[in-house]
C-alpha cells in the first residue's frame, strides 16, 4: 500500500536574508521521509513561503522544527513587508495530497497547534477546515490588523485565540494553522497584447463571475444596496486576466479545488471562449506543483484511451494543456508524488 502523504506550506515572516531561510529548512528536512519541494523568497513581501511534503507525522515533525527557529530567529517588532502578515511563523496550512483526507490533515493541525501553543507560549488560531467559528474561516479575516493591530485585538473576546495564552509577544505575534485543499496555480496565455479580451474570459469562467451594470455602465445594487453579479460557469474557481509579457495576454488562475473544477475543464472553456472571439490559446503555464490525480484526469479527457497508464495520461495531460509550449515540462520535477520519489 503506497503511504500516505500530506504537503504542508509555512509560510515565514522573513524574505531577506536567506541563512535565517536555510536554517529553518535545514530544520525541517532533517526530519526522516521530508522533501523539499519550494522555497519562495519574497524581498518586497519580506516573506517566505516553504513547501515540504512526506508522510504525515514526519511533516508534522518537520512543522514544529521548523517553527522552533524561526521563533528563536525572526523579531516581529522589526519586521515590515507589503504582504498582509501576523507572526513570525504566519500560518501553517496542511493539504492532503494522496491516501490521507481532509479530515486526517485537519487532526494535524489540532496536535501542531497543542504541540507548539503549550511548548512556546505562542497564540495559535485554526482556520480553513479546521477553523473553530465562522469568522475564522478565510484567512484575511484573521490577518485583518494584521501584526500591529493583534496587540488590541488578541485582547477581543471573540478574538481569543483557539489555543495558547490570549497574550500578544510582540517578538512572536500569532500564528495560524488549518487544513485545505491544494491550490493549483494555472495560466492560459491567448494569442493576442489585449489584456482586456483575457479579463473578459476570466469574468465568465470564475466562480464570482462579473457584476451587473446598467446601460450607462452603472453597477446595479439590490435592495441591501449590495452589487449584482453574474455567476460565473465554474465552482472553486478564481480568474483573473493579466499580461505575461508585452505581447501576450494571459488568463491567470487559481483552482481552488481540481476535483471539482479541473485543468481540462478550464482550458477547453477558455479556448471555446477565444475562439468566440477570433482568438486560440498559445501555452499553458503552471505555478508551482500539482498533485498526481490533477494530471491524470486531465490525462483522461486528452487522451483516446483513458486506461493508459500513468506516464501516457501525464504527456497526454502535458500535451493537451499546452504544458510545454513555453518550455519543457518535467513531471518527475513538477508532479508532488514524483518529486517525493513516490513514482508509480
Amino acid at each position: 500500500m503506497v503511504e500516505p502523504l500530506v504537503e504542508c506550506v509555512p509560510n515565514f515572516s522573513e524574505g531577506k536574508d536567506e541563512s535565517i531561510i536555510n536554517s529553518i529548512t535545514d530544520a525541517m528536512v532533517s526530519i526522516d521521509g521530508v522533501t523539499l519541494l519550494d522555497v519562495d523568497m519574497g524581498a518586497d513581501f519580506n516573506r517566505t513561503v516553504v513547501t515540504i511534503v512526506g508522510p504525515p507525522t514526519s511533516v508534522l515533525e518537520a512543522a514544529v522544527a521548523g517553527t522552533r527557529i524561526a521563533l528563536n530567529l525572526i523579531d516581529m517588532s522589526k519586521h515590515s513587508g507589503e504582504h498582509a502578515r501576523m507572526g513570525a511563523v504566519d500560518v501553517v496550512p496542511f493539504i492532503p495530497i494522496s491516501n490521507i483526507t481532509m479530515d486526517d490533515c485537519v487532526d494535524l493541525s489540532i496536535r501542531y497547534a497543542e504541540r507548539v501553543s503549550s511548548s512556546f507560549d505562542l497564540p495559535i488560531y485554526m482556520y480553513a477546515k479546521a477553523a473553530r467559528k465562522p469568522d475564522r474561516v478565510n484567512l484575511p479575516d484573521i490577518r485583518r490588523g494584521e501584526y500591529e493591530g493583534f496587540e488590541d485585538k488578541i485582547s477581543d473576546e471573540n478574538w481569543t485565540p483557539d489555543y495558547g495564552p490570549a497574550i500578544f509577544n510582540p517578538q512572536w505575534g500569532v500564528t495560524a494553522t488549518g487544513a485545505r485543499n491544494i491550490l493549483v496555480a494555472y495560466n492560459v496565455n491567448l494569442n493576442t497584447n489585449d489584456k482586456s479580451a483575457a479579463n473578459r474570459i476570466a469574468g465568465k469562467i470564475r466562480t464570482s463571475g462579473v457584476l451587473v451594470k446598467d446601460e450607462n455602465g452603472d453597477k446595479i445594487l439590490d435592495e441591501h444596496g449590495k452589487a449584482l453579479r453574474l455567476a460565473g460557469k465554474f465552482a472553486s474557481l478564481q480568474a483573473a486576466g493579466w499580461m505575461y509579457n508585452e505581447d501576450t495576454a494571459q488568463v491567470s488562475m487559481n483552482l481552488l479545488d481540481y476535483e471539482t473544477t479541473g485543468l481540462h475543464t478550464v482550458t477547453e472553456a477558455i479556448r471555446q471562449e477565444a475562439d468566440e472571439m477570433g482568438l486560440k490559446t498559445t501555452a499553458g503555464e503552471l505555478v508551482g506543483l500539482l498533485p498526481l490525480n490533477a494530471m491524470l484526469d486531465a490525462g483522461r479527457y486528452y487522451h483516446p484511451d483513458g486506461n493508459a497508464d500513468h506516464h501516457e495520461l501525464v504527456e497526454s495531460a502535458i500535451s493537451g494543456l499546452q504544458l510545454d509550449a513555453l518550455e519543457p515540462f518535467d513531471p518527475k520535477q513538477r508532479i508532488i508524488e514524483w518529486a517525493a520519489g513516490e513514482e508509480l
